[in-house]
């Protein structure tokens, strides 16, 4: 088992737990709210750009040059909070979602409070006593166990990369 795959399973496992205790948690499917509002581009290990690539290589051609566009125009913007470029606007899904990042895997459900690094729907939902117990994960853990996974680039260059060596090939 990869130390990714060891990280996925550890960090599912605290996310069922979650669930299993808090049945009205937001993070959820239909709920697409941190995905429009990231601090900055996503940033991704080695480990985990290579599982989102095959993620991306499965997509149709359309639908990936649409992504495409909108990692482009993310490269270039300074404009935030930063909207995914891989979240389907129509659905609120993530076409992706089987090879998402851990950042995506984790959002909701583990916090680095210093860096604003957590959903404030939920944080207001304990604030008003909605969600009682909450024991809010340890994301410094996690991006301990990722510092040990490769690299780490914002999505919008490992894309720029992929793309370049598609077109070498391509020529």
């Amino acid at each position: 088992m990869s130390q990714l795959t060891e990280l996925h399973a550890d960090i599912d496992s605290r996310v069922l737990s979650i669930r299993e205790n808090h049945a009205d948690w937001l993070c959820g499917k239909g709920c697409d709210s941190c995905c429009k509002r990231l601090a900055e581009v996503p940033q991704l290990t080695a480990a985990e750009w290579n599982l989102l690539r095959e993620g991306l290589a499965e997509l149709a051609a359309d639908h990936l040059q649409a992504i495409s566009r909108e990692i482009a125009a993310l490269a270039g913007s300074a404009e935030r909070p930063v909207i995914c470029p891989l979240l389907d606007h129509a659905t609120g899904a993530c076409p992706v979602y089987v090879h998402r990042p851990v950042a995506c895997r984790s959002y909701g459900f583990y916090m680095q409070q210093g860096l604003g690094l957590y959903c404030h729907d939920i944080e207001q939902q304990v604030a008003n006593g909605e969600l009682s117990n909450v024991v809010w994960g340890n994301h410094d853990a996690i991006d301990h166990r990722l510092a040990g996974l490769g690299e780490s680039r914002p999505l919008t260059d490992w894309f720029a990369d992929w793309e370049r060596e598609k077109h070498a090939i391509d020529r």
